[in-house]
């Protein structure tokens, strides 16, 4: 993905630190982009460190396996020989204003890191950015059924700034399809969760392939009941960066502890471009079918998906920040979205994986993975084990899918190895049992160089 570095003016900036309390609401929006930066800490920019590869070997297969593990996931070294510890430093931040918190993401990643911009309050991230002197990225993810006040948010931002920003748009084939099988609004009868998928999840995950860091705009109030445990930062519990795996992306959230209206005192403080819905009524906004205002006293998130169950009100951007019951793993609703779907993909049965196991010269090898629909690392992956099979079609290597939770999960436990989802295997075509990937890199080359090496 070619992404082009965006640059903002330099700023001089001197004042207290932000203060959320004992102030009126225009000195408080003042403080918040008030900080000393001759104060800031030199942070080394560092590349993070895979979690050690636990290669499962088995008999003749044994020198096949390390080596692949070796070409697949070698052990990414530490500038310095350290390793971040990202827990550490949200709880340092904890109290830091926002406009100390971006300064320290842009000093860290450079141009590897870029803020995600929807076209709503999130303008407040790129005026933190401006003030901090430092160049910064803009990207921002066009569904193509945006609002048209959106549209010339975007151009308003832009002509402010002097940046261009980067815009990621749906595969359209994928969107296609989905408005030829199921028509415009299917989301109204069957959920938005597939529709928010192909426009906005799968887009977002091809950005943050380009990055090693990414900014939000998300906040503890935007959402009580599924973001009030947001931290400063973090490593990407769900999606993948730069360097491929997980734990090879991290996410700053230098909003998390403001509440909105201290957000919207800052904007109309700094006199910055907003959405004009916002004066009709609009709060959280998104989609234009999707998206409607809210009555006096209703809260934000009420403007959204409002057919829906308040629970379900989250498109799978930010996945990995939703509080979950405790439990809530193993009990997902059985009607979540499908995954994996593809004409590459054979979808295999209980049967169908018992007859593959007892075969021991197999025509074709199989690549075989145990997965879970609701499981957000499985998903993670979808774009690429679905690309993987199309580059492996008619190639002498079948490329299957195998449902392992509910019922079917001691099973997949007992006889497939299954330890966390996704659980990759390789059936080759002579060695009787399935071979493991041993490797947290899930994408096409590194999957694809494992399955060469031992088919």
């Amino acid at each position: 993905m070619a992404l082009a570095v965006t640059s903002s003016s330099s700023t001089a900036i001197s004042g207290s630190s932000f203060s959320r309390s004992g102030a009126s609401s225009e000195s408080k929006a003042l403080q918040i982009c008030s900080i000393r930066l001759s104060d800031r800490t030199h942070l080394s920019q560092r590349r993070y460190s895979m979690k050690p590869l636990n290669v499962e070997s088995h008999s003749r297969n044994e020198s096949w396996v390390s080596r692949a593990s070796t070409l697949i996931a070698p052990e990414v070294e530490e500038k310095g020989g350290e390793v971040e510890d990202f827990e550490q430093l949200a709880k340092k931040l904890e109290d830091a204003s926002p406009l100390e918190i971006m300064d320290k993401a842009l000093e860290k990643f450079g141009d590897e890191i870029a803020i995600a911009f929807s076209g709503a309050e999130d303008v407040a991230l790129i005026e933190y950015a401006r003030l901090t002197g430092k160049p910064f990225r803009v990207f921002s993810l066009d569904t193509g059924r945006l609002n048209p006040e959106t549209y010339r948010l975007f151009d308003a931002v832009e002509k402010q700034y002097g940046i261009r920003i980067e815009y990621m748009f749906p595969d359209a084939v994928e969107v296609q399809a989905l408005v030829r099988n199921k028509g415009l609004f299917s989301f109204y009868e069957d959920g938005h969760q597939e529709c928010c998928r192909v426009r906005k999840v799968r887009p977002l995950r091809r950005a943050l392939k380009g990055l090693k860091a990414w900014i939000t705009g998300q906040r503890k109030d935007q959402s009580p009941g599924t973001r009030s445990e947001i931290p400063i930062v973090q490593v990407d519990p769900v999606f993948e960066g730069l360097d491929g795996g997980v734990g090879s992306l991290v996410k700053w959230n230098p909003l998390a502890n403001v509440e909105g209206s201290d957000v919207w005192n800052f904007l109309r403080t700094m006199d910055v471009p907003v959405n004009a819905l916002h004066a009709q009524g609009y709060v959280s906004i998104g989609c234009e079918p999707c998206t409607r205002p809210v009555l006096p006293g209703q809260h934000e998130r009420e403007g959204r998906w409002w057919w829906e169950d308040a629970k379900a009100k989250e498109c799978g951007l930010h996945k990995g920040n939703i509080k979950e019951e405790d439990g809530a793993a193993d009990s997902k609703p059985a009607a979540v979205q499908e995954i994996f779907e593809s004409n590459n993909v054979v979808a295999l049965s209980r049967g169908g994986v018992e007859n593959l196991m007892k075969l021991e010269n197999r025509k074709e090898a199989w690549l075989v993975v145990l997965y879970a629909p609701w499981c957000p690392f499985c998903q993670a992956m979808e774009a690429s084990y679905i690309e993987l099979a199309e580059k492996l079609a008619g190639k002498g290597v079948k490329v299957a899918k195998f449902r392992a939770d509910g019922e079917q999960k001691e099973f997949a436990k007992q006889e497939l190895q299954l330890g966390s989802f996704p659980t990759i295997l390789l059936f080759p075509k002579s060695a009787p049992r399935a071979i493991k990937y041993p490797s947290e890199h899930r994408d096409v080359d590194s999957l694809m160089t494992f399955v060469n090496l031992l088919r």
